[in-house]
């Protein structure tokens, strides 16, 4: 059986394409947006991911590991608003060049301070979708974080602000004890270095070692902390068969997005992380998918065939990227629309 907490899931996520040339602004959003994720889909350029506890003007791409960027006041995006946000003339956000897409998050505005940890944070946690954006300064010492779910994360992002340190992904569907990463900025397959002391996260916080991808002395980082909502957010993993008739994955609700990456086994090594969305394909087999550890433009074609389905999503493709033989992929995916809501008499599972 399915049911789910959240009967509307656009009050906590929404995706947004838009066309307009020059500054402008999106403002039928149901939500103030916490987390902007962007990308113009139609050409070369970084990924912008933006959150409200560094505010709008502060930059990270997850394409690369750079530091943090400020933006210039009236380029690029210029404001969070009660229904969406405002953005400049930036090539990257002006219609001209392409489609941009956004993808936003609903936190609990700029935060406050989590003490938690044993080094504070400040959270800004919206715990009924399972989110929650957390910012602190590292140590250089074995610590713990607080991350304001109130449940363990299954999911978590993190990116130094002053270093050029690769980004950290770190999950239970990677390792259930956590003591193997990803990076979101590469293709690399299972970094099995010890990040997190080998401890999952618990209800109150997530696990450091001395490592500078997370804990450098006296640099801030930024962690984007993920966990389920039954019929809202699942983040699993599923095993490739090598044939275009791929495997279904149940998620209990039909997916809006899809992050997922090549982990390991099989023979697909070096496949990125692919983003896929209903917003871009609305329509069965979707088929457009954009790439976070690059600047490429969105691709098109039967390589990224997914259906998005009323209880999960389903492979239609061969490739490697997604569907290797006895390779394991991990994803993250977020709902359209849940299978059941709470008011709802449940559906068998499929």
């Amino acid at each position: 059986m399915a049911y789910t907490t959240i009967n509307k899931s656009t009050d906590h996520f929404d995706i947004r394409t838009y066309s307009a040339s020059g500054a402008g602004s999106i403002s039928d959003v149901s939500f103030q947006p916490d987390f902007l994720w962007f990308k113009n889909r139609a050409s070369v350029g970084d990924h912008g991911l933006m959150d409200a506890i560094r505010t709008v003007n502060k930059i990270l791409h997850s394409n690369d590991a750079n530091a943090e960027a400020t933006s210039g006041a009236s380029n690029d995006f210029t404001a969070f608003t009660s229904n969406g946000f405002t953005y400049g003339t930036s090539s990257q956000l002006d219609t001209s060049t392409g489609t941009p897409c956004t993808w936003l998050w609903k936190a609990n505005g700029t935060g406050s301070t989590n003490t938690n940890g044993s080094q504070n944070s400040t959270v800004s946690a919206n715990t009924a979708a399972g989110f929650s954006i957390v910012k602190y300064t590292g140590t250089g010492a074995n610590v713990t974080i607080g991350h304001g779910l109130g449940v363990a994360p299954k999911m978590i992002h993190i990116k130094g602000l002053g270093n050029a340190n690769n980004w950290l992904t770190g999950g239970t569907n990677i390792s259930s004890n956590w003591s193997s990463s990803l990076h979101l900025n590469t293709t690399a397959g299972i970094d099995t270095y010890n990040y997190w002391q080998n401890y999952a996260p618990n209800a109150n916080v997530f696990y450091m070692t001395s490592d500078g991808a997370l804990n450098q002395s006296g640099i801030d980082y930024i962690a984007y902390c993920f966990s389920d909502v039954q019929g809202y957010s699942k983040f699993g993993s599923y095993t490739g068969n090598g044939n275009a008739d791929g495997p279904f994955i149940y998620t209990g609700f039909k997916p809006s997005f899809v992050l997922r990456k090549y982990a390991t086994g099989g023979t697909a090594a070096g496949e990125g992380w692919e983003l896929l969305d209903g917003t871009r394909s609305p329509f069965n087999v979707a088929d457009k998918r954009l790439r976070a550890d690059t600047t490429s433009a969105e691709s098109t074609g039967a390589n990224y065939y997914v259906d998005f389905l009323s209880n999960g999503f389903k492979i239609r493709t061969a490739d490697n990227a997604t569907n290797n033989s006895g390779a394991t992929y991990i994803y993250m995916a977020i709902a359209a629309a849940p299978l059941v809501g709470s008011n709802n008499v449940p559906a068998n599972a499929r």
